[in-house]
């Protein structure tokens, strides 16, 4: 019997024709019903209603007459195509892209208003595996067209939505090297003869002119400051924000004297001139809270002219001594990717302990409210150290899989049976209590002819052991010191115990003196390097206690290799043909294989068919299992599963 060729011309026209007549009624039962009429397979046809779902939307954007909620209607569609199993989930993040790569930003904000409302549904198992880095690519695209001090809100936007759609655990939206934004400079003017601070204002008012509408009255001007502002103090003040732009330059000498130097004189200032709750800062308040308005500046304006003004601004003020804070809290701070050279001496962190308190007192005495504004930013700062702890510990993942119950409980016995520790038979695993324990018991069968293998009288080379740390010691490498394979206690003392065998510097006699073992290994990997370019023969220096080697890692790592094992692993081409005959019965033999419930939600979302879906079901039992994959215990695991014509053709192949 002849299959027909799978037309996608003509099957392109049909969904095209569909899709049009979807979108103008609202309804995807016309589309549904044209993907179950034409023949072919279900890959052929959802890779072609692609397309078509594409030509349609690209139409509407050529033509230029439609609207944003026509694109939305297209997109629309393609979600409740995916959701009815016609269409590939990548469809409607692809037709997203589209859409916002040849809109204008107002339009792209109405189109990614239709984004945010909808993250619930990408965060949704049909589409968070298959859209995610589509979104994380879009999101990027757009924040790349977009202005950061013109289009902030939107940038905004942009942001929280990607911090809703990926768990907090996402390494893509983490800073985990702790890096700065260097970018962030701040510019101001460097040349004292340009500056207009200290001139007189020649347009200074006549005594008796009257005031008038817009001009400040006496009461409402800011007290004079007690220190002059001079260029001097503007250029000190505007190089702080060096310091806060990258933390690091405080470590150097040089520059830690200079920002000691500039913050004692612009503290100083804060600390001389007080901002008092004054009636004009009552009504200017009070007016702000009435008309709703929220004024944010994405930069700061470092105009000669604005100085004394934000002097006497309580949320300028607010802004820099919270800088302050954050700066030392990094300097103090135990950050994981920071270099060991970059320490404090004990004056430094005692003027950071002592400039922390003064910094405190400062956002106490700034009004309004400045003691409820100083407590609060201590408790944000202290929530922020167990984020700084949970970023050295790797970011682990916050969400915990609930284990499934799938298979039945038996009644509990007093003592438990022989079978539930000793194991079924010889190919059955045997469950030790512990993960790690239950693997290194079941990589031999027989543990008394493991302890005979000659593999026990195994012990590397010199030459072989240490080629790695020969490699990394080389400064032409630059590996650095804390990713030396040296400053692994493990490798450490293996290498002990080699030394103490093959090396004859082991038992030299050393006036130098270490301070860890760490230290000690670099040296006698130094002198290796030197002598290791010859052959050295494996039974260069031996003691009497070589018969009693007791490596098991050797004996373990060897075992893998025995041949009478790997003779009887499962092949590709063995999974390939009973994936082909289970087919839609796969979950019956994962029963036997003892798949997580998690597992096989994994392999139901990524599998597209059942074959593929058996497929990687086998290729999970075998990653998981190892060694231990042999075609003896999938053959007792199909016979368990009513699978046995399957399983004995496994075993007489």
């Amino acid at each position: 019997m002849s299959h027909t060729l799978f037309n996608f011309i003509d099957a392109r026209d049909k969904f095209t024709s569909s899709a049009k007549h979807a979108v103008t009624t609202k309804n995807s039962k016309h589309l549904v019903n044209t993907f179950n009429q034409i023949p072919g397979n279900e890959t052929e046809k959802k890779t072609t209603l692609d397309q078509s779902l594409r030509v349609v939307l690209g139409d509407q954007i050529v033509e230029q007459k439609s609207s944003c909620e026509e694109y939305l209607s297209v997109i629309d569609l393609s979600i409740d195509a995916v959701t009815q199993g016609i269409c590939p989930a990548t469809t409607p993040f692809i037709l997203l892209a589209d859409v916002l790569d040849c809109l204008p930003l107002d339009q792209c904000d109405v189109i990614f208003s239709f984004v945010e409302d909808n993250v619930s549904t990408w965060k949704s198992n049909s589409f968070y595996t298959a859209g995610k880095n589509y979104l994380l690519r879009m999101c990027n695209d757009l924040l790349r067209r977009l202005s950061k001090s013109q289009n902030t809100v939107f940038c905004g936007r942009i942001q929280l939505f990607l911090a809703r759609l990926f768990p907090l655990s996402e390494k893509s939206g983490l800073n985990l090297q702790s890096q700065f934004n260097l970018e962030n400079i701040t510019v101001f003017n460097k040349n004292e003869q340009e500056s207009t601070l200290g001139q007189k204002n020649t347009e200074e008012k006549e005594e008796g002119m009257e005031v008038e509408e817009g001009e400040m009255w006496e009461e409402d001007a800011p007290a004079p400051c007690a220190i002059p502002i001079d260029y001097n103090l503007y250029r000190k003040f505007w190089t702080l924000q060096d310091y806060f732009r990258n933390p690091v330059q405080c470590y150097d000498k040089f520059s830690w004297m200079t920002f000691l130097k500039y913050s004692d004189e612009t503290l100083a200032v804060f600390k001389s001139f007080k901002l008092d709750d004054m009636q004009a800062s009552k009504r200017k308040l009070e007016d702000l809270r009435a008309s709703g308005e929220h004024v944010y500046f994405a930069k700061f304006l470092t105009s000669e002219k604005l100085m004394d003004l934000q002097l006497s601004d309580s949320n300028f003020r607010r802004h820099i001594l919270l800088q302050y804070l954050i700066l030392f809290q990094y300097l103090t701070g135990q950050v994981k990717f920071k270099s060991s050279s970059l320490t404090l001496n004990d004056d430094q962190t005692a003027w950071i302990e002592d400039t922390t308190k003064l910094v405190y007192q400062l956002l106490r005495e700034i009004p309004p409210e400045g003691d409820k504004f100083a407590t609060m930013v201590e408790k944000i700062l202290k929530t922020e150290e167990n984020w700084n702890f949970w970023k050295n510990e790797g970011c682990p993942s916050f969400v915990k899989e609930r284990p499934a119950d799938d298979k039945p409980k038996r009644p509990t016995r007093k003592r438990q049976a022989p079978e539930d520790f000793l194991g079924k038979g010889p190919d059955r695993k045997i469950f030790m209590g512990n993960d790690e324990l239950t693997r290194l018991w079941n990589l031999i069968p027989d543990n008394m002819e493991a302890c005979k293998s000659e593999s026990r009288e195994f012990m590397p080379s010199l030459d072989e052991f240490f080629a790695e740390a020969i490699e990394q010691a080389d400064p032409v490498n630059m590996v650095e010191e804390q990713y030396k394979v040296v400053r692994n206690p493990n490798y450490g003392w293996r290498a002990l115990r080699l030394l103490s065998r093959r090396s004859p510097h082991f038992f030299q006699p050393i006036n130098q003196k270490f301070k860890c073992l760490a230290d000690y290994l670099d040296t006698m990997v130094s002198k290796l390097a030197k002598e290791l370019p010859k052959d050295i023969p494996s039974e260069e220096i031996k003691t009497g206690e070589e018969e009693d080697d007791e490596n098991g890692d050797n004996l373990l790592k060897e075992s893998n290799d025995s041949p009478s094992i790997q003779s009887k692993l499962v092949t590709n081409q063995q999974m390939d043909d009973i994936a082909a005959k289970l087919g839609g019965e796969w979950r019956t033999l994962a029963t036997q294989l003892e798949m997580r419930a998690s597992e096989l939600r994994e392999i139901e979302t990524d599998g597209e068919d059942a074959e593929m879906q058996a497929k990687l079901l086998l290729v999970t039992w075998q990653d998981r299992e190892g060694t231990l994959a042999t075609v003896e215990n999938l053959a007792a695991a199909l016979a368990a599963a009513g699978f046995s014509p399957l399983a004995d053709a496994l075993l007489e192949a």
